[in-house]
């Protein structure tokens, strides 16, 4: 089994230094209309990938379906790919108490967070890393509280046959419409299902629609809502993802190896997987994306655009662009 094959890609962004283009990003994208039709298909969308962390909403989503009372920023921390700032810490913190368990139960790996004072007072008081930093930390401890809610085995919560782990792949092959083509190990130790980035838009348009919805899913309606309310929980103040959310009330959810997922309110949604694993042009072709298909204004993507990319520089200073590719020029000229 494997993803798309650089023949089948296409150049989505270049990297451009004092004039010269030095750096191609080739991947696959789709954008689905609010009806679930293909309104733009790039490369081979429907070639299964690792969505990665951009499952981590329905994972949550599945942890609730177990009994796991989630609320408010214990909810978006279940869905984030968090920075380890204290407050992010603090929730996991209290997502484990209600568990009653502490941070020796998470079976996530030790990491550092990428937050500068939280990673500084950790030097400071030499306590080095630990499984509360990692990103997924938040996600472990909503998998820790479902078992703990229902009495399943917490030593074995990341075994693919665990109860819970089987309602993961159940509700994430709902929300995509597909079945799992393959299943792996994600970075964190977590079960990782495989499906198509149509699948996955399909997972975002479902979870879009959810937000602020009372006649939607109320699970999914739940965690939609949490992200948008508590965006700088689902990565951390300043990162692309918070600030999108913030600014443009779009759901967003990054992945590891180049892939993101875009949701909308009104039901268009983005899949992107980056062939190279690189993640730095996916919110300006996620976000072209959406302005071309109307889903939002170009005038509000250059406005974000201009906070979450960063230039290309030479001794600190700006000497180029992460630009759009030809195939994506051609659709925004």
């Amino acid at each position: 089994m494997q993803t798309f094959s650089s023949d089948q890609a296409v150049d989505l962004a270049v990297v451009q230094r004092s004039g010269f283009v030095e750096s191609r990003h080739r991947g696959s994208a789709v954008v689905l209309a609010p009806d679930g039709s293909v309104a733009l298909s790039l490369g081979a969308p429907d070639v299964p990938v690792f969505p990665r962390s951009t499952l981590k909403p329905f994972q949550a989503i599945a942890s609730m379906k177990a009994g796991a009372a989630l609320r408010g920023e214990q909810v978006a921390i279940a869905a984030a790919s968090h920075t380890g700032t204290f407050d992010h810490l603090d929730a996991v913190s209290s997502i484990l108490k209600a568990a009653e368990l502490g941070p020796e139960a998470l079976q996530c790996p030790p990491d550092w967070p990428e937050d500068e004072d939280t990673r500084a007072w950790l030097i400071r008081t030499e306590r080095g890393k630990n499984r509360m930093c990692m990103n997924c930390s938040g996600k472990h401890a909503a998998f820790l509280l479902a078992c703990v809610t229902n009495g399943w085995p917490t030593d074995s919560y990341l075994d693919p046959s665990h109860p819970l782990q089987q309602l993961v792949v159940e509700t994430i092959e709902e929300f995509s419409g597909e079945r799992a083509a393959h299943l792996g190990v994600d970075g964190c130790g977590a079960p990782l299902a495989a499906v198509t980035l149509t699948g996955l838009a399909r997972m975002y348009s479902t979870l879009g629609r959810a937000a602020r919805n009372i006649q939607a899913d109320a699970r999914a309606a739940t965690v939609a809502t949490s992200m948008l309310d508590y965006p700088e929980y689902v990565q951390g103040p300043g990162r692309s993802n918070t600030v999108i959310m913030e600014e443009l009330d779009v759901i967003t959810k990054l992945g590891a190896e180049g892939v993101l997922g875009l949701g909308t309110r009104s039901g268009w949604s983005v899949a992107i997987k980056m062939l190279d694993g690189s993640s730095r042009a996916n919110s300006l072709v996620g976000l072209t994306l959406l302005a071309h298909a109307g889903a939002i204004s170009r005038a509000d993507a250059d406005r974000v655009l201009a906070r979450v990319t960063h230039p290309i520089t030479g001794a600190g200073k700006p000497v180029g662009a992460i630009e759009l590719a030809q195939p994506l020029l051609d659709l925004v000229d």
